[in-house]
């Protein structure tokens, strides 16, 4: 089984939580609302927790200092992958962010290879908001990360 692992990199400003997010580069992400945290395949023998901080970077082009990067769930996906999400406040800014790129042949079939980015857009984004465009295996992400910091404002 293929294993991924991914980093909810979150914010607080003004008592609301946002979720940073990318948009899936390539043919058939164009036009859709759709986004996605962070993540990617960890290498042979890789742990989850450094391949989700590798993924991060490679997928927003720079190196990125996490706050507290802390263990949330792994969850099995509908593509069947098993995927560990850790979360982490941090700062970054989307307008910096660039993505590493990865060829496709397009349309399928027709010996037409072209070469796309992985991500092609990134935002700060209010957690309600994220919940409704963020892909839907990755919404109970989300709704842990969002349990886990109102018990520490409870306590």
């Amino acid at each position: 089984m293929k294993r991924s692992a991914g980093i909810v990199a979150y914010k607080i400003e003004k008592n609301e939580i946002f979720i940073f997010l990318a948009h899936m580069g390539g043919p058939y992400w164009q036009g859709t609302n759709k986004w996605s945290i962070l993540k990617g395949e960890l290498k042979k023998g890789e742990k989850a927790e450094n391949a989700a901080i590798r993924e991060f970077e490679e997928e927003c082009g720079q190196k990125v200092t996490f706050q507290n990067l802390e263990y949330l769930h792994t969850e099995k996906q509908k593509s069947r992958k098993l995927v560990t999400f850790f979360c982490a406040e941090t700062e970054i800014n989307p307008e910096n962010c660039f993505s590493n790129t990865f060829q496709k042949e397009f349309p399928k079939g027709s010996g037409n290879f072209q070469e796309f980015p992985e991500m092609d857009s990134y935002r700060w984004v209010p957690l309600e908001e994220a919940k409704e465009i963020i892909l839907s295996g990755q919404r109970r992400s989300l709704r842990k990360l969002e349990n886990r910091l109102k018990k520490r404002t409870v306590e």
